[in-house]
C-alpha cells in the first residue's frame, strides 16, 4: 500500500514544519494576549504576561513592587513586570507587527482610564496612540510592554535582552529604564 505524502504529513501536529511553525506561533499569540483563557476581573491582563487590556476593564493599574535582583520596577495588576523597547526612544510605540507576539503592550481600552498604584507616580502616567489599534499605555513617555517569555508574576526575564530589533529593560517607578551599567 502506497501512502501520499499529504496522509504522511498529517499524522503530525499540524503537518510539515513550516505548518507547525505557524500553528505554534498562532498558539503563543492566542495564549499571550489572554484569548481563549477565562477573563480577569478588575484592570490589568488576562493570560500568561499578556499587556492586551482584558475586555470589560475600564480602568488599568500601574504599581511598582520588589523583584529579585532588580529592586523596584513597575508591574501590571496582575503583577507581570512592565517593559520599555530603547527604539521606542522615550517618544512612540515602534515595537509592531511580529514584535507584538513576544511583547506585548499594555493597552489602554476605548473610555478606560489609568491609575497609579502603590510606588507609582500618577503624572507619569499616560497613553500614546498604538500604531496596530487604540491606544498603549505609557510612563514617563515611554510606551509599556509585558514579556511572553514571562510565565508568572514577578519575572523578568526580558530584563536587558536584544530582541525584535533593539534592548529591552524594566522601568523603575522613577520612570527611569533599569540600564546595567548606567
Amino acid at each position: 500500500m502506497r501512502r501520499s505524502r499529504r496522509s504522511d504529513q498529517g499524522r503530525h501536529l499540524g503537518g510539515p514544519p513550516r505548518t507547525r511553525l505557524a500553528l505554534l506561533s498562532a498558539m503563543v499569540v492566542l495564549f499571550t494576549c489572554g484569548c481563549g483563557g477565562s477573563p480577569s476581573s478588575g484592570s490589568g491582563t488576562g493570560g500568561m504576561a499578556a499587556g492586551v487590556q482584558a475586555s470589560g476593564a475600564r480602568t488599568v493599574t500601574v504599581r511598582a513592587r520588589p523583584v529579585p535582583h532588580l529592586g523596584k520596577v513597575l508591574v501590571n495588576s496582575q503583577g507581570y513586570v512592565l517593559y520599555v523597547f530603547a527604539p521606542d526612544g522615550h517618544r512612540a510605540v515602534t515595537c509592531t507587527a511580529a514584535c507584538l507576539g513576544s511583547w506585548p503592550p499594555l493597552m489602554l481600552p476605548s473610555g478606560g482610564t489609568l491609575a497609579a498604584g502603590a510606588g507609582v507616580d500618577s503624572m507619569l502616567l499616560g497613553s500614546d496612540p498604538d500604531p496596530e489599534v487604540g491606544r498603549v499605555v505609557t510612563y514617563n513617555n515611554w510606551p509599556l510592554y509585558t514579556y511572553a517569555g514571562d510565565v508568572a508574576p514577578g519575572q523578568a526575564s526580558g530584563q536587558d535582552i536584544d530582541l525584535n530589533g533593539g534592548e529591552w529593560y524594566v522601568i523603575r517607578p522613577s520612570g527611569q529604564p533599569l540600564i546595567p551599567g548606567s
